[in-house]
């Protein structure tokens, strides 16, 4: 890390490897980095998103746009680019940036200061790096008006590839936030019995994760035969399964795990379909060690799937996690999200992070599902928020 001054006088420690993003941009062949997305703005900033739009976007006829402009082997010549609204936030808790210009109400407005801005940082401006998925249309227009003569390129996956391994900070955040679902989802399940609906559950999920600290993001359920996970008036009744599957951010660090619950005791064929879905996901555990191949995962799941009974109804899936799901390492081509395999053929390294998740759509019994967080340590793994593994009993604090 290095340090940089604020226009406030204030030194603060740039909270990102700034030689390892120099060198990922060198062989993207990208000069300067115009970041937009909300979850890259707040990791390159090292700081909390802008409060008032942290889940809104829309503001009048444009939309919020965060700009972090950085060019490559100059952080002394970084800027920010946020709204307005942002001023006081921005002065209570001060930026490593130099240059923070929170004047914009817009997309276009935000993307013209910040071509005004690269222009007069007298830095290269043939190749700029953006993130095509999170800029919008107009505002990518008025940065080719902007910068006449330079090229746009994707930095995407320059982006993800700085995000890949997690600092220790990052590592608590999505520790806590994983314990922190589990907690919620074990009090929702043993604080409801026959009767409730999948609304209600949904519904209690959220206050419990709320109440936790964490911002809920969504809730997917299933109970009895169905697969269908859309909370709705279906009721969990005596001897139904629950799936529950549910995303708690914290500090924008995503908690995504899954967790089963029955209304009474589970029968044997239940046991050994749960008995099943776990062998599973512990072969993949065991494969998860610094310096194992990506795709070591897979091969080690895909071995023990190949054993249990009910392999014709299961599927197995391996993701990054961070601060959005289904971030780098990407493990598998054939996901449910499209993004190449490049880190199956990779080495893991220390503070990367996979999601790991083995799903039996049963014909008869219903959705039956784990979902775990997984680290990459020094010498092997460490499961993030291990609770409530096994059949959890609806209705048991009643």
């Amino acid at each position: 890390m290095q340090e940089n001054t604020t226009r406030a006088g204030r030194s603060r420690a740039i909270p990102f490897d700034t030689a390892k993003l120099d060198r990922l941009m060198e062989a993207a062949g990208l000069d300067v980095l115009v970041a937009t997305s909300k979850h890259n703005v707040q990791y390159l900033l090292g700081a909390e998103r802008a409060i008032f739009f942290d889940y809104m976007d829309a503001m009048g006829v444009s939309r919020y746009l965060p700009v972090l402009i950085y060019p490559k082997g100059a952080p002394d010549k970084a800027v920010y680019i946020g709204h307005r609204l942002e001023t006081h936030q921005r002065a209570v808790a001060p930026l490593w940036v130099p240059q923070v210009r929170t004047e914009s109400s817009g997309s276009v407005d935000a993307i013209t200061r910040a071509a005004g801005l690269i222009r007069g940082a007298g830095v290269p401006l043939k190749r700029v790096g953006v993130e095509m998925a999170f800029l919008p249309m107009d505002a990518g227009r008025a940065l080719v008006d902007g910068l006449p003569g330079a090229e746009l390129k994707d930095a995407l996956l320059v982006l993800e590839r700085l995000r890949a391994v997690k600092s220790a900070d990052e590592l608590a955040k999505l520790k806590t936030a994983s314990e922190l679902v589990i907690a919620s989802m074990l009090e929702v399940i043993a604080a409801h019995g026959p009767g409730t609906t999948k609304q209600q559950l949904s519904d209690s999920l959220r206050v419990a994760e709320t109440t936790r600290g964490l911002t809920f993001e969504y809730c997917l359920l299933a109970c009895g035969s169905s697969h269908n996970r859309a909370p709705s008036p279906q009721r969990w009744e005596q001897g139904d399964v629950l799936s529950l599957d549910s995303g708690g951010n914290y500090h924008g660090y995503i908690g995504d795990l899954a967790r089963m619950a029955v209304l009474g005791e589970p029968d044997s064929e239940l046991k050994d379909c749960l008995a099943e879905i776990e062998a599973v996901q512990r072969a993949a555990f065991a494969a998860v060690r610094p310096g194992a191949m990506g795709g070591d995962i897979y091969v080690a799941a895909e071995r023990q799937l190949a054993q249990i009974t009910q392999r014709d109804c299961t599927d197995f899936l391996a993701h990054g996690m961070g601060l959005v799901s289904h971030e780098v390492p990407h493990l598998t081509a054939k996901g449910p999200v499209p993004y190449d395999d490049t880190d199956a053929r990779q080495p893991l390294e220390p503070g990367m992070v996979v999601s790991i998740e083995t799903t039996m759509k049963h014909p008869s019994r219903g959705f039956i599902k784990l979902e775990d967080t997984v680290a990459v340590t020094a010498t092997g793994f460490e499961i993030f928020g291990e609770g409530g593994r096994g059949w959890n009993l609806g209705g048991s604090a009643l």
